[in-house]
């Protein structure tokens, strides 16, 4: 099953390199990459969404969110999968970007995207949209740019959007705990 992953993985990024790419999206993808390094676009709008009341539980729900894909993604999963990423197994395509230095699975930027989207859909589902379509600019962005496998990126689209969920459903349950427990101590 691994093996079949592996060659299906080649084969998209091998088509990619060769169908795909072209002078356009050679200056378009590493731009689009950026917004998602560090998170860089979901901070912003997790400030965005703290500043504004009607929005600040969602911010916190974000920070919850990137937290956990902070922790998740880059301490435990990537040392965990040790995975090389595909510019480091084959050197003969040329980079756009620096080569990253960590592992390659799961892709963070694609997991704290569907995450953060994930969470935003739950604040407004226009602003939603728009964030799951950027969300899957970034993740295709990786594969462009031959730092991430295919599983990789799905996987990190996989993970985000539980962790997105996971992040939402600790907050109502935190809210739903601190309701109780004022209402008992006024008693």
């Amino acid at each position: 099953m691994m093996e079949k992953i592996r060659r299906l993985d080649n084969r998209i990024l091998e088509y990619i390199q060769k169908r795909i790419r072209c002078p356009f999206l050679d200056k378009v993808m590493p731009k689009i990459t950026l917004l998602g390094n560090g998170g860089l676009i979901w901070l912003v709008v997790t400030a965005v969404f703290l500043a504004r009341k009607t929005e600040r539980p969602y911010g916190f729900m974000l920070m919850v969110a990137l937290v956990l894909c902070l922790a998740v993604g880059n301490i435990a999963l990537k040392p965990l999968i040790g995975r090389i990423r595909p510019c480091n197994n084959n050197t003969d395509v040329e980079l756009l970007i620096s080569r990253p230095h960590d592992y390659s699975a799961p892709s963070c930027h694609t997991l704290s995207s569907f995450a953060a989207a994930t969470v935003i859909c739950f604040a407004n589902v226009p602003l939603g949209i728009a964030a799951l379509v950027l969300a899957a600019l970034i993740g295709f962005s990786r594969l462009y740019l031959f730092v991430h496998y295919p599983s990789d990126v799905a996987s990190g689209f996989l993970l985000g959007i539980a962790l997105g969920f996971f992040a939402v459903f600790v907050f109502y349950e935190f809210l739903a705990f601190l309701g109780s427990w004022f209402s008992v101590r006024r008693i």
